[in-house]
C-alpha cells in the first residue's frame, strides 16, 4: 500500500480539506494491476483503508477528507469500510462514473447515509448530461486553465446554486493570487504554496535572526549546551516550551535555570528539539501547511534512512527535511538561505544541487507527497525498497507530526 495526503487550501492559504490517493499494488512488480487484472478487488476503497485505520483525527487533524471512488467500487458497501464519521467523508467521482439511472440511484443513496460528493475531470460539455449527479455534490473540481470562471460562476450560482467550486493544478503563487482576486473559487488544490523562492528578499525577517543563530550554534559539530542555552534563553516562546518539555521528564527534581534544563536534556535530544522548534516559529508567518509538510518530510526522511542504506546517517536526513523549504521560510532562494544556516555537506549537496544518496531520499519523498504512484513504483523496485514499508514510513511520520502538535 501506497497512500499520500493533498491539501486544499480557501482564500486564506488554510488548509480546509485533504484529499487522500492510495495505490495498493506496485505494478512494476505486478504488471497484471494494468492489464486484464487492473480491477480485481475494486469494490475495495483503499483510500478508505487508509481514512479508517488512522482516523481522521491523525490523517488531517479532523479536517474533511476527499477518497477517491470509481465505477466499481460505488456499489461496494462503503459504510462497512469506513469506520470514521459520514460527514468527514467527501466521496470524490470523475467521469468513468456514467450519469445512467443506475448510477445516478447509488448517488443518492450514498448521499442520504451522509456522505458529501464531489465530481472532478468532467468537460464542460458534460456538465448537461451530469446535471443529477452535480445537483447531489457538495463541489465540483474544474481545471482553473480550461474554464472561464466568470461564466462558469453565473452558470453554477443559477443551475447548482449551493455547490462549491475547487480549483485544481494552481502551480504557482501567480495563479493563486490570480485567482483570489477574480473570485469565483471556493477551494485550491496545487504545489503553489512549496514553490522555490526565485529572488530574495534584502534582509531576513528581525525576529528569525535569533533563531538562525540557534541553528547554527546547535548545527555545528560540537556545539556548547551553555552556548546553546544562552541563545534560547533571548526568546520566552523557546523557553516556555523547553521547560514544559524538560519539567516532565524531571518529576523529582527542581529546573533551576535555561542551561540546567539544556544539561538535562544532552546534546542529541537538544539539537533535535531546537531543529524542530525553531523551524515551527521559522514557518510561523506562512502557510500552516508549510510547518506540516516540512515536519513530515523530516520524520518520513528519519524513517526511510535504513531502506535507502543511510541508516547511520538518520538524524542528518531529518534536517534535510525540516530544511527543505528553508528558502520558503527565509524569504531567499536557496543557495542564500544555506549561506545564512548552517548545515552538513550531504545536506547542502542535496538541498542545492540535487547530489548525492540526500538527494534520492528528498526526490522520493517529493514524488510521494504527490502521488506520482508511477514513478515511485519504478524507484522502489529501482533502490530494492518494499512498498509496505514505505507506507508504515509515511504513516509513523504522520503519528509524529499529530503527537508533536495534538489538536486543541
Amino acid at each position: 500500500m501506497l497512500a499520500t495526503l493533498i491539501p486544499l487550501f480557501d482564500d486564506n492559504m488554510s488548509v480546509c480539506a485533504y484529499s487522500v490517493f492510495a495505490r495498493k499494488e506496485n505494478h512494476f512488480l505486478n504488471p497484471s494491476f494494468e492489464g486484464g487484472a487492473r480491477y480485481d478487488g475494486a469494490g475495495t476503497v483503499h483510500e478508505l483503508e487508509v481514512v479508517s485505520s488512522m482516523g481522521v483525527g491523525t490523517l488531517s487533524g479532523g479536517k474533511e477528507v476527499f477518497v477517491p471512488i470509481n465505477q466499481f467500487s460505488i456499489f461496494a458497501e462503503i459504510s462497512l469500510q469506513c469506520t470514521v464519521p459520514a460527514n468527514k467523508v467527501i466521496l470524490l467521482m470523475d467521469k468513468n462514473i456514467p450519469p445512467t439511472e443506475q448510477y445516478v440511484q447509488r448517488v443518492r443513496e450514498l448521499k442520504s447515509q451522509g456522505y458529501k460528493l464531489a465530481i472532478r475531470k468532467l468537460p464542460i460539455s458534460s456538465f448537461e448530461p451530469y446535471k443529477e449527479i452535480i445537483s447531489l455534490c457538495d463541489y465540483i473540481l474544474l481545471n482553473h486553465a480550461k474554464i472561464d470562471i466568470t461564466k462558469a460562476k453565473i452558470y453554477f450560482e443559477k443551475v447548482f446554486p449551493n455547490i462549491k467550486l475547487v480549483a485544481v493544478n494552481v502551480d504557482t503563487q501567480e495563479e493563486y493570487d490570480k485567482l483570489k482576486q477574480d473570485g469565483g473559487y471556493d477551494l485550491y488544490e496545487g504545489g503553489f504554496f512549496r514553490m522555490p523562492v526565485k529572488e530574495s528578499e534584502t534582509e531576513v525577517n528581525p525576529l528569525k535572526v535569533n533563531y538562525i543563530e540557534l541553528l547554527n550554534v546547535v548545527n555545528n559539530p560540537d556545539f556548547d549546551l551553555q552556548d546553546a542555552a544562552d541563545v534560547i534563553g533571548k526568546d520566552p516562546a523557546l523557553v516556555i516550551s523547553l521547560l514544559e518539555m524538560v519539567n516532565k521528564m524531571a518529576l523529582n527534581s527542581e529546573i533551576t535555570s535555561i542551561r540546567h534544563a539544556a544539561a538535562m536534556l544532552g546534546q542529541k535530544e537538544l539539537k533535535r528539539w531546537i531543529n524542530t522548534a525553531v523551524t515551527k516559529e521559522l514557518c510561523a508567518d506562512k502557510p500552516s501547511e508549510i510547518t506540516r509538510l516540512v515536519m513530515i518530510r523530516a520524520k518520513f526522511a528519519e524513517n526511510l534512512a535504513d531502506n535507502f542504506q543511510l541508516a547511520m546517517l538518520s538524524q542528518e536526513l531529518f534536517i534535510m527535511g525540516l530544511f527543505s523549504a528553508l528558502d520558503i521560510m527565509l524569504e531567499k532562494t536557496m543557495e542564500d538561505a544555506l549561506q545564512i544556516v548552517q548545515v552538513s555537506k550531504n545536506v547542502r549537496e542535496a538541498l542545492l544541487e540535487n547530489k548525492g544518496d540526500f538527494a534520492k531520499v528528498l526526490n522520493f519523498i517529493k514524488k510521494y507527497e504527490v502521488a506520482d504512484w508511477t514513478e515511485v513504483s519504478r524507484l522502489l523496485v529501482l533502490e530494492n525498497i518494499d512498498m509496505d514499508e514505505v507506507y508504515d514510513a509515511y504513516l509513523n511520520a504522520l503519528k509524529w507530526y499529530r503527537d508533536l502538535f495534538p489538536q486543541k
